[in-house]
């Protein structure tokens, strides 16, 4: 990697996060929950990797797209503009696991994405849409997301709230999509990080 402090990959959910301690055994790895749920933000160290799932919100990303941000604005507004250095390595990273990244905005939300506000941020040029990168505060951020759930297929805001969302029948197809899709997703990102922090 490119610093000397040892960097730290975090990661919202349990999928993401044993994909992540799967293809980087003994990386330091935090679980921070959806939107930082679980832990603060700001006590994360020097350099931080975001790494996992996100909504993409162009059409022509369909799900698994690789996405590495070299910016993300932040759920204020504010944009945080991603370490270079750290771009790159994920970048060299994603191609030496034999992936094409693509290299554009992130904007991060403070809940799931909807059509219309998908549809908004692809206007403004962003590609993907996550719930964690933009409430990082680090001195050297950096983030590779792969494309979930898309404008042509949309989770139900019901999964923020798993438990529950497993209760409804008419999210069974969903839940089916999801245990498919989501590990395939975080593996590919978990991948790239690995690669980069080695």
């Amino acid at each position: 990697m490119v610093s000397r402090e040892r960097p730290v990959a975090i990661a919202a959910t349990a999928i993401e996060a044993r994909a992540l301690k799967r293809a980087a055994p003994g990386a330091r790895i935090v679980e921070c929950g959806v939107a930082f749920s679980r832990c603060d933000p700001a006590s994360l160290g020097v350099t931080v990797i975001s790494c996992g799932v996100a909504g993409g919100v162009r059409s022509d990303l369909p799900t698994g797209s690789l996405v590495i941000a070299d910016r993300v604005r932040r759920p204020n507004g504010e944009e945080l503009r991603c370490d270079r250095a750290l771009v790159l390595a994920l970048v060299g990273a994603a191609r030496k696991c034999g992936f094409e990244p693509m290299v554009a905005p992130l904007a991060t939300s403070a809940t799931l994405v909807t059509a219309r506000e998908r549809a908004a941020l692809a206007k403004e040029g962003y590609a993907a849409v996550d719930m964690e990168t933009g409430l990082i505060v680090a001195p050297r951020v950096a983030a590779v997301r792969v494309v979930l759930d898309t404008p042509s297929h949309e989770i139900s805001r019901a999964w923020l709230r798993p438990a529950l969302a497993l209760t409804n029948p008419m999210l069974w197809p969903q839940a089916l999509w999801l245990a498919r899709e989501a590990p395939r997703c975080a593996a590919i990102a978990a991948k790239v990080a690995a690669t980069a922090l080695q």
